[in-house]
């Protein structure tokens, strides 16, 4: 029978694994945009969010031993700003 630790502790390495790449991710594409678009989209400005993302990607990285609600949070303003933002600012290049 397999280890039930070990199993677990593979799983939220993984999981740590993938909130890292989607920080750094969003983190990225936040440095992408001018400071312009995010005002005209309406959204939070880029200093707010390269700030929150940054910091974000930076604890996901070398805070492994972080609580997990000050990542699952980094991870929810990832997210919001992928799902949210970053559509919002796209849709200004494509006009």
């Amino acid at each position: 029978m397999p280890d039930v630790d070990t199993g677990v502790g593979l799983v939220m390495l993984l999981v740590h694994f993938a909130v890292i790449v989607v920080s750094i991710f969003a983190f990225v594409v936040s440095l992408t945009y001018s400071p312009q678009a995010y005002d005209a989209a309406g959204k939070w400005t880029k200093q707010g969010w390269t700030i929150v993302l940054g910091l974000g990607a930076l604890l996901s990285v070398i805070g492994i031993g972080l609580p997990f609600f000050i990542s699952l949070a980094f991870l929810i303003a990832a997210l919001v700003f992928l799902a949210d933002v970053r559509p919002a600012l796209a849709g200004l290049r494509r006009r």
